[in-house]
């Protein structure tokens, strides 16, 4: 019996491998240091988590709203409004089952078979299969370190042909922790409304950005003509530390919104009652988690990249925001290690991870096979000793 070959299509998660790989050898007793999934090691914050409890407690388990309950649809819209100067209606706004589940939202609204998406390397490895799995396919443009891994106007006349029915816009990236300038914002909202394209902006790493000359520009803030033809996507997961929590959202052109909420209401119901009630206190009470969260993750991001400057052979950027280092690994190729030749970044991970017990995530899944990815959402202590690691590896390279 044949099965679905969309499905058997699907490229398995680098990152989770690489992940199920480093918890196999921490299982046999091996001290491994993680730089792999993108999770903050913080805690939920204290008051978050006593709604959730008080959500239990008070009988709130109950099914809600395909899109979610209307007092956190205004939250959100409130929150869009303050923060980003984006002015939404409920009904514009669904809430989802974490932003990657918005986004599979979007992507089963807007495409047809065949239709195109414009989606800038490196990207979210997830991006790509989502694409597919709505029917659509994945265009890719290998962008430049030279422009800060930035797509060009030149770049995107290329991409573009009369299937393309989008552009992804991520900021900050994953996975460089670029954030993307108003002049480069421009560009791409000029160039959707000429082409008469959507924009799906992802900016769930909006509230972690360390340098003062960078801020959060939401493109759909820079016109009404880019605003009706823009999704932004966002959640709480990163910036409240929220990843289990299962909690992020859309907010849409009114015709776009229906579309994604008839298609949750079928494939999921609505998202998980207590966490929506959690999210509520999250974008509605005190901020000071965040901003304490930022703090800790900018000594980090200064400290990781410090770090990396002083071990030859291996280079990146100064990530801006998010709390990724992206790391092009390729002069080491042609070097072995142990009698194993590099040739890829996928086995200086190999090796990184079997001979010093380093995970971290090669990134050809990311449309970028010369670099890996370093999460630095983890102790400084495990960053230290991961970079120490690193550091001896290369060293015993010949």
């Amino acid at each position: 019996m044949e099965l679905s070959r969309k499905a058997l299509c699907i490229k398995p998660s680098s990152t989770m491998a690489i992940s199920s790989k480093a918890a196999q050898l921490k299982a046999e007793g091996k001290d491994i240091v993680t730089f792999g999934v993108g999770e903050p090691d913080f805690d939920t914050p204290e008051h978050i988590r006593k709604a959730g409890i008080a959500a239990i407690e008070s009988g709130q388990t109950r099914y809600t709203a395909a899109a979610g309950i209307p007092a956190l649809r205004q939250a959100v819209c409130d929150k869009l409004k303050n923060d980003n100067g984006l002015e939404y209606e409920q009904a514009q706004i669904i809430i989802s089952n974490g932003a990657k589940h918005s986004l599979m939202n979007v992507f089963m609204a807007i495409l047809n078979d065949g239709d195109e998406v414009i989606i800038p390397a490196p990207y979210w490895l997830s991006y790509s299969e989502m694409v597919k799995i709505a029917g659509g396919e994945p265009v890719i443009i290998h962008t430049k370190k030279e422009n800060q891994f930035m797509m060009t106007r030149e770049e995107l006349e290329q991409a573009y042909t009369r299937k393309t029915k989008a552009v992804v816009l991520t900021s900050p990236s994953n996975p460089t922790g670029m954030v993307t300038s108003y002049e480069d914002l421009k560009m791409i909202a000029d160039f959707a409304v000429e082409k008469d394209i959507f924009v799906i902006s992802d900016e769930i790493y909006e509230k972690l950005i360390y340098d003062e000359n960078k801020k959060h520009i939401s493109i759909a803030s820079l016109g009404k003509e880019i605003y009706e033809r823009t999704i932004v996507i966002n959640g709480v997961s990163k910036s409240y530390a929220m990843t289990g929590w299962r909690i992020g959202y859309a907010a849409a052109p009114l015709e776009v919104a229906k579309l994604m909420g008839s298609l949750q209401s079928h494939m999921a119901s609505n998202p998980n009652t207590i966490a929506q009630m959690a999210t509520l206190t999250a974008l509605n009470g005190s901020q000071d988690c965040v901003e304490e969260m930022c703090v800790e993750f900018k000594k980090r991001r200064d400290y990781i990249f410090e770090r990396e400057e002083a071990i030859p052979l291996i280079q990146a950027l100064k990530p801006e925001g998010a709390f990724y280092l992206f790391v092009d690994v390729s002069q080491t190729y042609g070097k072995k290690h142990d009698g194993v030749e590099i040739n890829s970044a996928a086995d200086f991970a190999t090796i990184l991870l079997d001979k010093k017990f380093v995970a971290v995530i090669p990134c050809a899944d990311f449309g970028m096979s010369d670099y890996i990815r370093l999460s630095y959402a983890t102790s400084m202590e495990l960053i230290e000793k991961g970079m120490d690691r690193i550091a001896e590896m290369i060293e015993e390279l010949v």
